[in-house]
């Protein structure tokens, strides 16, 4: 079969109009599937417009009190204006994982929090924002807590 009325040369279809071989998955099946398999593999939850993100455990803001004390070094250091650790801590973050709020290119900076025994800068930062809001994350960007600041 050839032309319009049956496709590619050696191609068949089914009685649904499917090319044979083919899932059948539309769009809907394929991104739940993706989502599914997201959240499987410890991806965190975008939260809603206006929402604070949250992680895939649901898990809420957090006290400074309650972060590590090398987060709350890294806080201090931070309001101190340095000294910082690592060359690349005040860079700006790109928040590319579209997990915090969307704000304007250099809204947010990344700084390192220590993480005793790592050889490297290891997988937790605090993200801070120029109206000083933070943010703890201590898997590397897959999700984030709000520091709830004092006043």
């Amino acid at each position: 079969m050839s032309g319009a009325a049956g496709g590619a040369a050696g191609s068949r279809r089914t009685p649904t109009g499917a090319r044979a071989g083919s899932t059948g998955r539309g769009p809907l099946r394929t991104a739940l599937a993706i989502a599914a398999a997201a959240w499987a593999l410890g991806a965190a939850v975008p939260a809603a417009a206006g929402e604070p993100p949250r992680d895939r455990d649901g898990a809420g803001p957090v006290r400074v009190a309650d972060l590590p004390s090398e987060a709350r070094d890294t806080l201090e250091r931070i309001e101190r204006g340095g000294p910082f650790r690592y060359r690349q801590d005040g860079a700006t973050f790109g928040n590319r994982e579209r997990l915090l709020p969307p704000r304007p290119s250099g809204y947010y900076r990344e700084y390192t929090v220590r993480t005793p025994g790592e050889r490297g800068r290891g997988a937790r930062r605090i993200v801070a924002g120029s109206d000083g809001d933070r943010w703890y994350t201590d898997d590397h960007y897959r999700s984030f807590r709000r520091i709830e600041v004092p006043p």
